[in-house]
């Protein structure tokens, strides 16, 4: 059962925006209808949208990118605060998830286990990250409370991304979750249904193509993803949920061109359209199966305009 939970402070530094009280109909931004909880005490109301923070970028620093992504889930609800709530009654904000130094295994234990209580509790988290090594803890969130229901149906990962994360080394950083997550399905004998789109054959080598063949992955690369194949890619994504009961999708935002998407570790030098993204986005929250979402790699520190937070706001506000 859901706790009853209390308006974000109004001096709180990150939930605050314009307030148009003096304006007639429906003025509220998301500043206005936010609700705090604790992630560790409690849960969002049923059926709820609910933020989890997952600042961390030690997966990051170990895969020898830019770190800086770990203040990356304040950055985005800054950007949020101030959109217009436009039907969203209440927005549940369970804070973050932080990683003290590298002790990365730790608190991607502690996102999983944040996770599965708000899908338990029968809300929908999406989850600000961090470096793209939060996709192994929400993915271990998800998958925890499907076998805690007995359920070992099919889950569709999809991930739009410039990059396979199919790295093998180990330990585990932001190169490596998805290949952690085809382990962990082969060791519980579950299928690995793993579908990733947007990816540069000049940000992956040789041998990651060859592990993602390996592993039977669908993917399409990022000059298959422009405009012109929209409605294309969404036919190919129909068919891929048809197989499945549930979807997790994993959005890494450096997918997006550099210009509309400066601040991650790695920018695209061609990337994906953002209405191509936005439409992917929307398209997949509508299919009724979306369990789970994240936003991953997004880092302040390398967006000096704020187009990066703008953006990534926007695609977390079509998952609310």
């Amino acid at each position: 059962m859901a706790t009853q939970c209390k308006p974000a402070p109004g001096d709180t530094p990150i939930w605050h925006g314009r307030a148009d009280s003096g304006e007639r109909g429906d003025t509220r931004r998301l500043f206005n209808v936010v609700r705090e909880v604790d992630a560790r005490t409690d849960t969002a109301a049923n059926g709820a949208p609910v933020l989890l923070g997952f600042a961390c970028d030690a997966g990051v620093r170990r895969n020898q990118g830019r770190v800086g992504a770990a203040e990356g889930p304040q950055a985005i609800r800054r950007a949020l605060a101030n959109l217009p709530a436009h039907g969203i009654d209440c927005l549940y904000d369970a804070g973050d998830v932080t990683c003290d130094d590298d002790a990365l295994e730790a608190a991607q234990h502690a996102l999983a286990h944040a996770v599965r209580r708000q899908l338990d509790a029968g809300a929908q988290p999406v989850v600000l990250g961090g470096g793209h090594e939060i996709a192994w803890g929400t993915w271990q969130g998800l998958r925890a409370h499907l076998d805690a229901l007995g359920d070992r149906s099919r889950v569709l990962i999809l991930n739009l991304d410039a990059h396979f994360d199919l790295r093998t080394a180990r330990p585990g950083t932001s190169g490596t979750p998805f290949d952690q997550i085809a382990q962990a399905c082969e060791t519980a004998g579950l299928p690995f249904d793993y579908a990733c789109l947007g990816v540069s054959r000049l940000s992956n080598t040789a041998s990651l193509f060859e592990r993602a063949h390996a592993l039977k992955v669908t993917y399409v690369e990022d000059t298959e993803m422009q405009d012109r194949h929209l409605e294309e890619r969404l036919a190919q994504i129909d068919a891929l949920i048809a197989d499945v009961s549930h979807v997790y999708l994993t959005i890494d935002l450096d997918v997006l061109p550099a210009p509309v998407m400066p601040g991650v570790s790695a920018p695209a030098a061609y990337g994906v359209p953002m209405p191509v993204i936005e439409a992917i986005v929307t398209h997949v929250r509508r299919s009724g199966k979306l369990r789970v979402a994240d936003l991953a790699e997004y880092n302040p520190r390398f967006d000096a305009q704020g187009t990066g937070a703008r953006v990534a706001a926007r695609l977390a506000y079509r998952l609310l």
